[in-house]
């Protein structure tokens, strides 16, 4: 009788990979090794994990974000358990699934892997940032969404592609870029010049 191993649906290998993940990384000492390997690894295991639980969790949560902007407008509606946006423009009926890539839990498992092991701040500032990254990029997602809910309602399906595939992503991206020069590029600048401005009195 052939036995096959479904790493996939199997989470007690995501949890021996998660163990092995961390007891390696306590030993290191190269800060830039640590944050390239590090963040790749924690986002590989954080994909894994979140199927089908976190997937579900993200879609739910944005479809209720989502909805009280079509409370707000009267524009579209949503429906909870299957996340789904309807939207009626010119009395035909037109449907947006919230799936996987549009919950918005790949760009928040990215964000985080990378605050987790980014050096130039101390654990409680990443695990701050980190809270305060999600909670950006859930608002963002729910711009994005209403966006093209909106979009649709006024021009008709026809837009769809225009809305999602391009002016949401712009608009996403946008939000997304000044996340990360907060976080990422305004924050290590400050900590160089704070460097220097000790230097100098010194």
């Amino acid at each position: 009788m052939e036995q096959r191993y479904d790493f996939e649906n199997n989470h007690y290998f995501d949890y021996y990979c998660l163990v092995i993940f961390i007891v390696c990384f306590e030993t290191c000492e190269n800060p830039c090794f640590l944050f390239l390997v590090g963040s790749i690894g924690l986002f590989i295991i954080l994909a894994l994990l979140s199927k089908p639980y976190g997937i579900w969790l993200f879609s739910t949560i944005v479809t209720k974000g989502v909805s009280v902007v079509g409370y707000l407008t009267g524009l579209f509606s949503v429906h909870y358990a299957s996340h789904l946006i309807e939207i009626m423009n010119h009395q035909h009926m037109n449907l947006l699934f919230i799936d996987y890539e549009c919950s918005g839990i790949i760009e928040t498992m990215a964000f985080g892997s990378l605050i987790a092991f980014y050096p130039v701040y101390t654990l409680k500032n990443r695990f701050l940032l980190m809270v305060a990254g999600t909670i950006w990029i859930f608002l963002a997602n729910i711009i994005r969404l209403s966006f093209v809910a909106i979009v649709i309602y006024y021009f008709g399906s026809d837009a769809f592609y225009v809305a999602h595939s391009i002016l949401g992503r712009i608009i996403f991206y946008i939000l997304a870029i000044i996340l990360y020069y907060q976080v990422f590029t305004r924050g290590q600048i400050i900590q160089k010049f704070g460097r220097g401005l000790q230097q100098e009195i010194r």
